[in-house]
């Protein structure tokens, strides 16, 4: 018999899996669409009888991945108004007091959906925690700032999703007191940034961040610029009302258009340092109304301090952005120097890391040194800055490499290691045909008790000790700073 439930809104109607009952495409906000489409999102208007919920909803406006890296992940379309809405998996909609996670998905803010496969909950719900997944305004009409209209319309769709959860989890069997948000790359940045803003104070409990840090966020008069090349490209006003009468699809095509242009001519004099630095064109923006400060400035502070916290990235991030495009084959001695230096970087810093790892190319070092920039040292930034805090914090790497060639443990390579998914990726050409299960296993379960007892299972964070704990094949298990020698090069830089 399929499960009903009843809700504020409305009735609905989910459907019997082995692990428990799902519910799909369940709307947390109005469609963003006419008067709504650059506005804060809108309350759901009820609904009479019982609204099926067995099937995905729309997904936001988006362009697809570029090639290569459209064969390496799944970005599913499914055309429609009505996409802010939530997917919960739960192992008894009867139950009481379960804990619940709450997935916010990646994609460098215009891109993914929670249709992806991989962010599957079966296996949430089948250990007694209710999952669910979150679609928000992705692109320009998530995150390009403009004189007429809120900012951040992205992050307060989020935050309009957790004030939901908070409201009806508890018909699904969750306890609203024991929710922990996650996510990975910009989902990471996601909940690291809803960590650090007063409005979401009492949503959560728990914050997971993969893959993402406190770091990435624009300034406001950076933001600005895009908006300004964005109408200049649209021969529009760079307001969200001259916007508005654009048609989607051609504003979804001129926005990739300018992610292209941004990525072949990162000027920082054009798009802002801010933007250049994070290499997204819409993404977060410190406004000084939805985001007053940088998320782990914030967080540095005291914000979130109640809130416990586990961060973490795989040990080669950036080789998934540079290896399929042929960059690091291509990256030769004089040219690494020359991209340190401008940065004004010590150079002394190539010599630390191609020591690390003896035989290492230029492109190879390269490949560390953006991995490590970018998102290994924000996030151990991250936890130095909630160590004092009276809730704990816990550090994570991720090992395990993949066989396609040249990619290593690279981005994205931990998700269905966190879902125990290995069956659906099994045979993908980002992990091929030998998946351990014994490391999902151990990643997975992590995870799981987190979020029934804020303890994953190894020794929280400080920043003498800085234990990590490394997810690897063959060993698994706490290291003590691990990366001790190359770590002093980044301070005062990140």
């Amino acid at each position: 018999m399929a499960p009903i439930v009843e809700l504020a809104q409305g009735a609905l109607r989910g459907k019997e899996i082995p692990e428990g009952a799902v519910f799909l495409g369940v709307p947390y906000a109005a469609p963003p669409v006419g008067a709504l489409r650059f506005r804060e999102p809108a309350p759901v208007e009820p609904w009479q009888g019982v609204r099926d919920a067995t099937d995905y909803s729309a997904t936001a406006p988006k362009p697809p991945y570029a090639k290569p890296f459209d064969r390496l992940l799944d970005d599913p379309v499914k055309k429609g108004d009505d996409y802010l809405t939530v997917n919960l998996w739960t192992p008894d909609p009867d139950a009481a007091g379960l804990p619940v996670m709450v997935w916010i998905h990646g994609g460098a803010f215009r891109n993914g959906s929670n249709m992806v496969p991989w962010y599957d909950g079966a296996a949430f719900a089948r250990d007694g925690v209710v999952l669910v997944s979150v679609n928000y305004r992705l692109g320009v009409e998530g995150f390009a700032l403009f004189p007429d209209a809120p900012p951040n319309r992205g992050i307060l769709d989020q935050l309009a999703a957790l004030e939901w959860v908070r409201d009806n989890v508890s018909a699904f069997g969750g306890d609203p007191a024991r929710v922990t948000i996650f996510g990975e790359s910009a989902g990471g940045m996601s909940v690291t940034t809803l960590m650090s803003l007063p409005q979401a104070q009492g949503l959560f409990r728990g914050v997971i961040a993969q893959s993402g840090a406190g770091h990435t966020v624009a300034k406001a008069e950076d933001a600005r610029l895009v908006t300004g090349e964005l109408a200049a490209m649209l021969g529009v006003e760079p307001t969200a009302a001259a916007v508005a009468e654009v048609d989607r699809d051609h504003l979804v095509d001129t926005q990739a258009a300018l992610a292209m242009e941004l990525t072949r001519n990162p000027d920082p004099g054009r798009w802002g340092p801010s933007v250049v630095a994070s290499t997204m064109a819409f993404l977060p923006v410190q406004d000084g109304t939805v985001i007053a400060r940088r998320p782990v400035d914030a967080i540095a502070d005291g914000a979130g301090a109640d809130v416990a916290l586990m961060t973490g990235t795989t040990a080669h991030e950036f080789r998934f952005f540079l290896q399929p495009v042929g960059l690091i084959d291509a990256m030769s001695a004089d040219g690494l120097r020359a991209w340190v230096t401008a940065r004004g970087w010590d150079p002394a810093i190539i010599d630390a890391y191609t020591a690390a790892v003896p035989g290492s190319s230029p492109g190879d070092v390269l490949a560390a040194l953006r991995t490590d920039s970018f998102f290994r040292v924000p996030a151990a930034r991250l936890a130095e800055a909630h160590s004092e805090a009276p809730a704990p914090t816990y550090l994570y790497e991720f090992t395990w490499e993949t066989p396609l060639a040249g990619m290593g443990s690279c981005h994205a390579l931990e998700i269905p290691f966190v879902f125990d998914g290995l069956a659906g990726a099994q045979g993908r050409p980002l992990y091929g045909d030998d998946l351990p299960q014994s490391l999902a296993d151990a990643m997975h379960g992590a995870w799981v008790a987190f979020a029934k007892d804020l303890d994953p299972g190894w020794t929280a964070f400080d920043p003498d000790k800085r234990t990590t704990m490394v997810f690897g094949r063959p060993e698994t298990g706490p290291v003590q700073d691990p990366h001790a020698a190359l770590d002093p090069f980044w301070q005062g830089v990140v």
